[in-house]
């Protein structure tokens, strides 16, 4: 699927715009420019995490928490991408007030993602791409609807750390990838993005399936042998971190967690 979409993308590079000049405020939204085919727009990016290595002379705006704001003006952006978290208030004040064009995306769920990718495409002059590229998206994930659909959703526990523990709540964006997988966030009711919850709610709510980052992470819930997910053998590692990054590649860490869950707990038919 990744080798299609690419090749979809590549037969629009030459038919490709001149753009603004982009800077990219959070991983997810780079990784969305690169998907659309459009790097060269890019004069700088906030950093966090691995860089892609297409992008490793680019120069760097500060972190997560600590941008360069200096560093930032002296680059002559003319569209600024970010994730509301990534940047403090007080500097997404300071940026409105500069009067740099900007986008801000947090999608609550995978269709708002894609609807995001395409607004981005358009931003940047890349329409075409954006609406080809979604509409392959789009076509994936209604597959995946269709694949993994069960009666009864399995109830997972998404954990996101164990010392405090957080999980993630029913608005966002992977509560509805454990959705298309035929899944239900056991926490959804929750309205914050990552709420931190007790061990004894867990033990309530009663998972058949508990995810985590690592097995070291899930190791804890071995005693509680009252626990379903305990019982059956359900306390999986997430497949990749591709799953908390909100662009387009966010769509195949679905459908490798749908691979996952209906593995440990077949889809009935």
């Amino acid at each position: 699927m990744r080798a299609f979409l690419g090749a979809i993308l590549l037969g629009f590079a030459a038919l490709a715009e001149a753009g603004p000049r982009v800077i990219s405020l959070a991983p997810s939204m780079t990784e969305i420019v690169l998907e659309l085919d459009a790097g060269d727009l890019l004069v700088g990016l906030l950093d966090g995490g691995e860089r892609p290595a297409a992008l490793s002379a680019l120069p760097s705006v500060g972190r997560q928490g600590q941008l360069d704001m200096e560093r930032l003006l002296s680059l002559k952006p003319e569209l600024l991408l970010l994730w509301p978290g990534s940047v403090a208030p007080a500097q997404r004040e300071q940026l409105r007030r500069l009067g740099i064009a900007t986008f801000s995306g947090e999608p609550a769920d995978l269709d708002q993602l894609l609807a995001q990718i395409d607004a981005i495409a358009q931003r940047l002059g890349r329409a075409e791409q954006g609406r080809v590229y979604t509409a392959a998206l789009r076509q994936r994930l209604q597959g995946l609807r269709e694949r993994y659909r069960r009666e009864v959703p399995l109830r997972v526990f998404y954990q996101v750390w164990d010392q405090p523990l957080y999980t993630l709540g029913g608005r966002q964006v992977v509560s509805d990838a454990l959705r298309v997988c035929g899944a239900r966030n056991v926490f959804d009711d929750l309205a914050q993005p990552a709420p931190q919850v007790s061990v004894e709610s867990v033990l309530l709510r009663d998972p058949e399936v508990i995810l985590a980052a690592d097995a070291a992470q899930l190791a804890s819930w071995r005693r509680w042998r009252q626990l379903s997910a305990v019982v059956n053998g359900g306390l999986l590692v997430v497949p990749d971190k591709g799953l908390e990054r909100p662009s387009g590649q966010m769509i195949e860490a679905t459908a490798r967690l749908c691979e996952l869950l209906a593995a440990k707990a077949p889809v009935s038919r």
